[in-house]
């Protein structure tokens, strides 16, 4: 099915399947996320994740993949729309979040071999970052497999497609050609279009997965049915934009399916890169978007 944002209509029903806050909401019902992201090397990427996702939860929950003063230091002066957490505390905020984000900001590296009965407390004193992105994500997908989790960028480059198998609850990925190729192992850079969403189509059902491939269309797949999604513009190719939709899949996954999720969030970035081209043509940032997506969304509620 295409769904196109030239064409409103074509969002209408997954719309009015979303989530929206109660009138009598208490603090905590609309959702509450968790962030792991950042290195030494990009530490922006997680917080434009966290600012976008501060719109739409309850609560944020941000951690840095490396526990650094200058980069927590940082990220408390610029991040004060939620809480940041030690890496120490990341399995108590697990239990407690509804859906967590793995991967903005963090850097890949050789894929090393893993120890499967680390302890938490050791895993977390690992000085290769890449390394321990690898640890850290294999360690929560066997300790808390029914957690919703959304992978992307530098965690779908350091974990293995094996590990989404042990996931009692489908997660999402979003990747681009480069990280579906690191993942999964398979170079669709230059197939013809069915065959794309073909190989999509089939890498979800294999993987029990939630496929969102980014693209001039995206296409989503739930390894059953697929969905491509048409719009934006070229100022979508700025560095961030990736982050903010990795982000606004996990929080609206925080309270809604994968699938609807992943649909949602697509269109809602594409659409917010439409409204955004009106007024400044391709000249926009990721501060933009983070911006003007809260009242895309209003107007399409």
């Amino acid at each position: 099915m295409l769904i196109s944002t030239k064409e409103p209509a074509d969002i209408e029903k997954f719309i009015k399947e979303l989530y929206i806050p109660k009138k009598d909401a208490h603090k905590g019902d609309n959702g509450k996320i968790l962030i792991i992201g950042g290195s030494k090397l990009f530490h922006s990427a997680s917080i434009w994740a966290a600012e976008i996702a501060s719109h739409i939860v309850d609560m944020v929950h941000y951690s840095s993949t490396k526990e650094n003063n200058e980069i927590l230091t940082s990220v408390k002066k610029k991040f004060i729309n939620g809480i940041v957490i030690e890496r120490i505390d990341i399995p108590k905020y697990i239990e407690e979040d509804d859906a967590i984000l793995i991967g903005p900001g963090m850097v890949r590296g050789e894929k090393k071999d893993i120890e499967n009965d680390i302890k938490f407390n050791d895993l977390i004193s690992i000085d290769d970052e890449a390394h321990f992105s690898r640890c850290l994500i294999n360690y929560l997908i066997r300790h808390y497999p029914k957690k919703r989790y959304v992978f992307d960028a530098g965690a779908l480059q350091m974990m293995d497609k094996e590990w989404l198998l042990k996931l009692k609850i489908k997660p999402i990925v979003t990747p681009h050609e480069i990280e579906f190729k690191r993942l999964f192992g398979i170079d669709i850079k230059d197939e013809k279009e069915d065959k794309k969403i073909k190989i999509v189509i089939e890498t979800a059902k294999k993987y029990n997965c939630i496929i969102l491939f980014k693209g001039i269309k995206d296409i989503v797949s739930d390894g059953n049915n697929y969905y491509q999604v048409e719009g934006g513009n070229s100022g979508l190719a700025k560095g961030g934009s990736g982050d903010v939709l990795a982000s606004l899949c996990c929080s609206f996954f925080s309270k809604n399916n994968a699938l609807l999720s992943a649909i949602v969030s697509s269109f809602l970035i594409k659409k917010t890169a439409d409204n955004l081209f009106l007024s400044q043509g391709y000249w926009y940032n990721v501060t933009n978007l983070i911006e003007e997506a809260p009242k895309t969304l209003k107007n399409l509620i």
